[in-house]
């Protein structure tokens, strides 16, 4: 039995309860005993489906509704009392105005239903990164997807009871209505408030909202960093261990270099790469000036469509037990879930997300949904490394930055220092692909891959970056990759996956000053003998054409950032000067 001493806690929860007038009040203590009886619950309900024990042992099924299915931008708002403190790329309302809307929504959401009240830690208990959340919610589905994605139970009962402060987290699925969704966030006021969502990336608000919108508010007042970011271990053959982190915008590949498996020419070598994690990094700036990071989560919430023993094996073990799966396919010969990519037998028998009878012989639409789902614990995944449980962080050498684009950017480039480092994260950029609605091939910009996820005016997050370059006397080097080059026939030059080793050693020896590389006006990038190519078949004119920087191509760019920089209002100087200096060079 939870016993709250905290008085903010229990007139904050009260305050809740009276606004959204639920039947009951449940505390989620985290036992086993009482997640097992709300998965039972979610079963007789028809809410959640128990998988194949013998083949998925613990895992589950869940659909969501049709128009709720992946994050709603166009309705996550950042709401403070100024409009230019949340900046031009964020949706903005003032705070009260906000308020006073969500309450007439969240007034009675919760009538004839339980409120589940999850108080959880981002980041190891106790640790000097953690953070203390609160999420409020009437779905169970949230409560079994943050036990796996946060740290529940005791010991942040503890935390609590000793006074800490917390993120206060409200979210109802009320009617699941499209036209009233919203999630919100008052920075100012540590709060998030969602309603009428049941997706995950909408709901489960320890993730995106609390972990990086009002991570990345707290951050800059506190002095600390809360990125998009992969956090990866590269073990050399002689044990050294070098730790990088990593910033792509979706469908470039960050999961699968997160849970990155070396190719065999460098496994027999003896390198090891161990994942610690796939989607966010809080960072601070340790003792010895040096930038150390955690994942501040518990599991991962991933992208099932695509993933299979070839493309991401690692990830794909992990699902294989004690996952939550939304909006997949459902094989009902043996109660096993498939997904369009995953290297087994198709069902002729199934379900698809929908809920329809769907044969892969016949059946004309997909099984699953392009955005479908797994929820899985991080302690399944086979490449987890042992600094994942300790919490304390782990010193970054190398910050990488990366976009898919099919000519300008080279295979990797170092910036010349912190500064230029974050000149080339700001102009991050990724061409639209034929999986996204709209024209193919377009230039959208997503600095750092924080577009969506900055709580905050975007000129300030700059500023912030240059800020904390300015409190490390040993900062980590800036990289900026692209494993997307095209050849004049549309080809792909670089093999991509586990070879992208390759160029995160070339960026750990330029670290240490140990590899050659050639001055270009975007920075260094390795010469031919430099990188290792062993074994990849790649003749000189692939390599050269991987390692070009174009300056016709560039100067085209040029104007493309320039209308960016201009979208942002306020920029700081040194960004500024970076663009006037690549534009002489060129």
């Amino acid at each position: 039995m939870i016993e709250i001493k905290n008085r903010k806690v229990i007139d904050w929860v009260k305050e809740c309860a009276d606004l959204t007038k639920p039947k009951e009040i449940l505390w989620i203590d985290g036992s086993e005993k009482q997640l097992e009886a709300l998965r039972k619950e979610a079963c007789e309900t028809g809410e959640l489906i128990k998988l194949n024990e013998e083949k998925l042992p613990g895992c589950y099924y869940y659909r969501t509704d049709p128009k709720d299915v992946a994050r709603d931008e166009k309705r996550t708002i950042i709401a403070t009392e100024r409009r230019e403190d949340a900046g031009p790329t964020n949706n903005w309302v003032q705070k009260d105005e906000m308020y006073q809307k969500m309450r007439t929504l969240f007034d009675g959401s919760m009538k004839g239903r339980t409120m589940y009240v999850i108080p959880y830690s981002m980041g190891v208990v106790g640790s000097e990164f953690a953070k203390i959340g609160i999420e409020i919610t009437d779905s169970i589905y949230v409560v079994l997807n943050m036990n796996i994605m946060t740290r529940i139970g005791d010991p942040v009962i503890e935390e609590l009871n000793k006074g800490a402060g917390f993120i206060k987290c409200l979210h109802s699925k009320a009617e699941v209505d499209a036209e009233k969704k919203y999630i919100v966030h008052f920075p100012e006021d540590d709060t998030i408030w969602s309603i009428n969502s049941a997706y995950g990336g909408n709901v489960l608000l320890g993730k995106k909202c609390f972990a990086l919108r009002i991570g990345s508010w707290l951050g800059r007042k506190e002095g600390w960093m809360a990125e998009h970011m992969l956090i990866l271990c590269i073990e050399a053959p002689n044990g050294e261990k070098k730790y990088v982190s990593a910033a792509f915008p979706s469908a470039c590949g960050k999961t699968n270099l997160a849970m990155l498996i070396p190719p065999k020419h460098l496994q027999e070598k003896g390198y090891k790469v161990y994942t610690i994690g796939d989607d966010i990094a809080w960072l601070r700036v340790g003792d010895d000036g040096r930038l150390y990071a955690v994942n501040p989560e518990n599991g991962f919430f991933g992208v099932a469509p695509g993933t299979n023993s070839k493309s991401n094996n690692n990830a794909l073990m992990t699902t294989k037990k004690n996952t939550i799966y939304t909006n997949v396919c459902r094989n009902l010969d043996d109660n096993t879930v498939w997904w369009e990519g995953l290297d087994l037998p198709a069902p002729t028998n199934g379900e698809d997300w929908l809920g329809r009878p769907w044969n892969a012989e016949t059946s004309e639409e997909k099984g699953a949904h392009p955005n479908s789902r797994f929820t899985a614990p991080a302690e399944n995944c086979p490449s987890i490394a042992p600094e994942f449980f300790t919490g304390e962080g782990v010193p970054i050498s190398a910050i990488i930055f990366g976009g898919r684009r099919a000519k300008a950017e080279p295979l990797i480039c170092q910036s010349r220092e912190w500064n230029h480092g974050v000149f080339l994260g700001s102009k991050m950029s990724s061409e639209t692909t034929a999986a996204a609605n709209g024209a193919v091939g377009v230039v959208r910009y997503d600095s750092m891959a924080m577009l969506p996820f900055c709580g905050y005016h975007m000129g300030d997050y700059f500023q912030h970056w240059i800020d904390m370059g300015k409190k490390m006397t040993n900062p980590p080097e800036i990289f900026n990759v692209n494993w997307f080059r095209k050849d004049a026939e549309g080809n792909f030059i670089w093999p991509g996956f586990g070879d992208n080793l390759r160029a995160l050693l070339w960026a750990l020896d330029r670290c240490e000053g140990k590899a050659d590389a050639v001055e270009t006006p975007l920075g260094y990038v390795p010469t031919r003998d430099s990188l290792d190519v062993e074994g990849l078949n790649l003749t000189d004119e692939q390599l050269d054409e991987l390692l070009t920087v174009d300056h016709e191509t560039w100067k085209k760019e040029l104007e493309g950032i320039k209308g960016w920089y201009a979208k942002l209002e306020h920029l700081p100087k040194e960004l500024t000067e970076a663009l006037e200096r690549l534009e002489k060079e060129l």
